[in-house]
């Protein structure tokens, strides 16, 4: 009976949409598949499978027909609050799972040194494409690694290749990749930003030389018909040409505690940037691209401030969820909050509360730091819950809270999430699959 359930589902995942990269295959949290649930089912959605990791903040990558996710094996206590560095060895690893049974593939593992605060594992989402998986780990180990048997291709290691110092919290920033080119926030003299060749590891320029190089991937947009690539850094937001790395504009932006963690957002010819403890600032291109003008800079009763989740733009609006877990809309022109609610994560804020929006057609999918999984309207107009389900627990802590701070992956009509101690696969399909039963 198993063998012919899963004759079944592998002929879904052949049409079904991958995520497999931070944010999802545009990095604009959108999941573009159809045949998704309306409301969740009384019990909750079904769970298909689950599978035994460790400690990790870092969210999976789902890719033809595979879950990766990495994680930190060591004697770390993961429900401790640690705001100072700390000298924890243990055993840094990739896992590589199959996204119908949660079958454990492969994994690759090294031994590994953390030396920062909140050591409960790696930060960063990996990163499939053309073949390929890119993992950075807390520490600053870049591994790519061919996808289907984890094979090593090529690795750095920021601390030794560029002298670069760990980031108090950790290397966090997703590997990014256009075209042939690998873009990371690295760090070293020189060095804040590296483009790589994805295939082979060399070198093809770095650039930029802040006081730290901040927690965020860039990203790539287009002004005045070319082509930029956007570096927000602890002491500024920055323009270079992606190609060569060649600077072309800054605006000083000095990032509170060095926690430069969102990627830029572009609307028209603005481009928004927020942050920890009221940083915050929208920037109007100028016509030819060659620079910008600051429109606005946040205040106590204005702006939008994200740090654990990406904002979104709709139309001269910008929504986000702030620092203390306020889901806010605010005029993208003015700075203006029109609304605001703590309802995505339950009514109460904190220190870094955290809900991840992620849209579906005309309403949302929200992932929180409770571990539920929410469905809303999200309008101008305000915020309106549709649904709500508890698919995993929190294990981590958090300004005295249980959190999970990782983000899902929604592909193959599933949502795949972590914890300190599982991966978990849950079925969002309208017409639910049954559970393979595998656990490893």
């Amino acid at each position: 009976m198993r063998t012919f359930l899963l004759l079944l589902a592998y002929p879904l995942l052949a049409v079904a949409d991958d995520w497999p990269q931070w944010m999802g295959p545009k990095r604009d949290n959108v999941w573009r598949e159809d045949g998704i649930l309306d409301k969740f089912p009384a019990g909750g959605p079904k769970q298909l499978w689950r599978a035994e990791i460790k400690g990790g903040y870092g969210g999976p990558a789902v890719a033809n027909g595979r879950v990766y996710v990495g994680d930190f094996v060591s004697e770390v206590d993961v429900s401790k609050e640690v705001y100072e560095r700390t000298n924890h060895q243990g055993t840094e690893r990739l896992l590589c799972f199959d996204a119908v049974t949660g079958k454990p593939l492969w994994n690759h593992a090294y031994p590994c040194r953390y030396t920062i605060s909140f050591p409960n594992g790696p930060r960063a989402t990996p990163t499939v494409d053309d073949g390929l998986v890119y993992f950075l780990g807390a520490e600053g180990n870049l591994s790519c690694l061919d996808a289907a048997t984890g094979k090593p291709v090529w690795a750095k290691d920021f601390k030794v290749d560029y002298k670069a110092k760990t980031p108090l919290w950790g290397y966090a920033a997703h590997p990014f990749i256009d075209g042939d080119t690998l873009y990371c926030t690295t760090g070293g003299e020189g060095a804040c930003i590296v483009a790589f060749d994805k295939n082979t590891g060399r070198e093809k320029w770095k650039a930029l030389n802040p006081t730290e190089p901040g927690y965020g991937p860039p990203t790539i947009i287009t002004v005045g018909g070319k082509r930029q690539l956007i570096v927000r850094h602890a002491d500024a937001a920055t323009g270079l040409d992606p190609e060569t790395g060649k600077f072309l504009w800054t605006v000083p932006m000095k990032a509170s505690n060095g926690s430069a963690i969102m990627t830029p957002v572009l609307a028209g010819d603005i481009l928004f940037i927020g942050g920890y403890s009221r940083v915050c600032k929208a920037m109007q291109f100028k016509p030819d691209g060659s620079g910008v003008e600051v429109l606005w800079t946040g205040g106590p009763r204005t702006g939008l401030y994200p740090v654990n989740a990406q904002p979104w733009v709709e139309g001269d609006l910008v929504y986000g969820v702030c620092q203390n877990g306020e889901l806010r809309c605010v005029e993208l022109k003015t700075g203006k909050r029109l609304w605001e609610t703590l309802k995505p994560v339950g009514g109460k804020g904190g220190e870094c509360a955290t809900a991840i929006p992620v849209r579906h057609g005309d309403r949302f999918f929200l992932f929180n730091e409770m571990g539920e999984l929410r469905i809303a309207k999200i309008t101008p107009k305000g915020y309106e819950e549709l649904g709500r389900t508890k698919v995993i627990d929190p294990t981590g802590k958090c300004g005295g809270r249980d959190v999970v701070f990782s983000a899902p992956a929604y592909a193959n009509k599933c949502l795949y999430v972590r914890n300190d101690k599982e991966l978990v696969c849950v079925s969002l399909a309208s017409q639910p699959r049954a559970a393979s039963g595998a656990r490893p």
